[in-house]
């Protein structure tokens, strides 16, 4: 199988050449690693590989009961454990840390035969909408490489978006899906919380905002990988029922929903929105008129500033709690030098946050769910820009050392002063990215579609929610945008 061959085909097309025995597990491993050996030393996407332990699982293979058998994948560098692993979470704090099992998610994917390659670069903790972790350096977008490709699963969606494998483990804890496949030009679903694997012991990551699962290039694949992942946990904090048929069928059936359809487009922070991710949200309204569905122009009432407040008492309390551990099995105390400035500022922010504080906070979070709840009874699905503009240029984002200083101000500050701070500090980057953090702190499930390209040739996406547990009117309508002309995918990537 030679390279342009192996990219041309998604995850499930790959499945099935293994089974008709058209193509050998080691030749796709193969293919993937020779993909990775050309473009990753100018991408920087995945920063661990694991050929010889790849060869050694080729063997213990069951082809014909194993639905994805041979497939190659990679997975994030949190989250996301290998049992005997490292897993560094983008930290230099963590880089002797080794996985003592699979993860559940990761243990799910091995038994449904994917092959792990490697893991993927990620942000320090996850913290940041970009992929420049200090100790491994930036990740750049198949696109352009001068931009990035987001964040948080930026590794994994460059590495998807450059032909390195056809699907690609990811997390979403604010929009760590959708918004690097807002920049890369994939398909990027968030399901409902709790509706996929978490753990072990993991079960309220981030108070339920953040989900394992996947970056594809075809609908087919995460509606495969849904019907494959989706579990009620008996030790989960967060369970959804199942969904009682097969997600696969209904982006096959023809028998397809007309939906009420509510849109905007202005930022939910009161932050620019740029002219193209505005006229990939209209063409996309045009289009969905045009096939019968009924579109209004509507914003939903959350306050979305107070909205994000939360969001970030909520990162400090858990920055807080993750360094209080951390002191304690170190035997030592975790110091600014152990570090990046934002995660240093929300750890020292998060000590002046009370439990009243984070109870609160976590109240507003389910009066958000109960608005948005009351708006889809009005409307069925909810659609805005994924990402504000297309995708930054590396280092844009990073703080510089002026910034930093002032950063390193926030211990001298009052609880009020460091939590304007912490906003002021993700301002810059959230304006690039509003439209997220929503179905996070709701539990709705989202995605991001790949329906645009800017004038400069990049990336952007729309993103769609829904209710609840109503992953199937997502797939079901992003199925249909995948067979228009509105689906770009990754046409036009110079790297594809």
């Amino acid at each position: 199988m030679d390279k342009q061959e192996y990219m041309s085909y998604d995850g499930m097309g790959l499945a099935q050449l293994v089974k008709r025995k058209e193509v050998s597990p080691k030749e796709l491993v193969d293919s993937a690693f020779e993909r990775l050996e050309e473009v990753n030393p100018t991408l920087n996407a995945v920063i661990r590989t694991r050929k010889e332990k790849v060869m050694k699982e080729i063997e213990e293979l069951k082809i014909d009961e194993q639905e994805f058998a041979g497939v190659p994948i990679v997975l994030k560098d949190i989250s996301q454990a290998v049992e005997g692993e490292r897993l560094t979470s983008g930290s230099k704090l963590f880089l002797n840390h080794f996985a003592k099992r699979d993860s559940n998610l990761v243990a799910r994917l091995r038994k449904a035969g994917f092959l792990f390659i490697g893991h993927t670069n990620t942000p320090e903790f996850g913290l940041k909408n970009i992929t420049e972790p200090e100790i491994y350096g930036p990740t750049r977008n198949p696109w352009n490489i001068e931009y990035s490709p987001g964040g948080s699963s930026g590794g994994s969606a460059a590495s998807l978006a450059a032909g390195i494998v056809p699907i690609a483990g990811a997390s979403d804890g604010g929009g760590s899906i959708r918004i690097p496949a807002s920049f890369t030009g994939l398909f990027g679903l968030k399901p409902t919380r709790g509706r996929t694997p978490v753990g072990p012991g993991v079960g309220r990551q981030w108070q339920g905002a953040s989900i394992d699962f996947a970056l594809t290039r075809s609908v087919r694949d995460s509606a495969a990988l849904l019907d494959l992942l989706q579990t009620v946990q008996p030790e989960a904090a967060y369970q959804t029922p199942l969904f009682p048929g097969k997600f696969r069928n209904v982006i096959e059936s023809a028998d397809k929903k007309k939906f009420r359809i509510a849109f905007t487009t202005k930022s939910p922070v009161g932050t620019p929105v740029s002219e193209e991710a505005r006229q990939a949200v209209y063409k996309t309204v045009k289009w969905l008129e045009e096939q019968g569905h009924e579109v209004e122009e509507k914003a939903n009432n959350v306050d979305g500033i107070r909205l994000m407040e939360n969001y970030y008492i909520m990162n400090c309390g858990e920055m807080t709690g993750m360094v209080d551990s951390m002191e304690e099995a170190l035997g030592r105390p975790i110091t600014v030098n152990d570090m990046e400035i934002v995660a240093w500022v929300l750890t020292v922010a998060g000590k002046s946050v009370t439990a009243s504080d984070y109870t609160r906070s976590l109240d507003e979070w389910d009066l958000a769910a109960a608005q948005m709840a009351e708006f889809h009874h009005t409307y069925d699905l909810y659609l805005t820009p994924a990402t504000a503009n297309s995708a930054p240029k590396v280092g844009e984002l990073t703080h510089n050392e002026d910034e930093i200083a002032e950063l390193m101000k926030v211990g001298q500050l009052n609880k009020a002063e460091q939590q304007k701070l912490v906003y002021d500090m993700f301002e810059a980057s959230l304006t690039y990215t509003p439209f997220t953090q929503l179905a996070n702190l709701t539990g709705q499930p989202a995605m991001s579609v790949p329906v645009h390209r800017t004038a400069a040739g990049l990336p952007l996406g729309v993103q769609v929610m829904a209710p609840k547990g109503k992953e199937d009117w997502l797939l079901q309508l992003a199925a249909q945008m995948e067979k228009s002309e509105l689906w770009v995918g990754m046409k036009g990537n110079p790297m594809f």
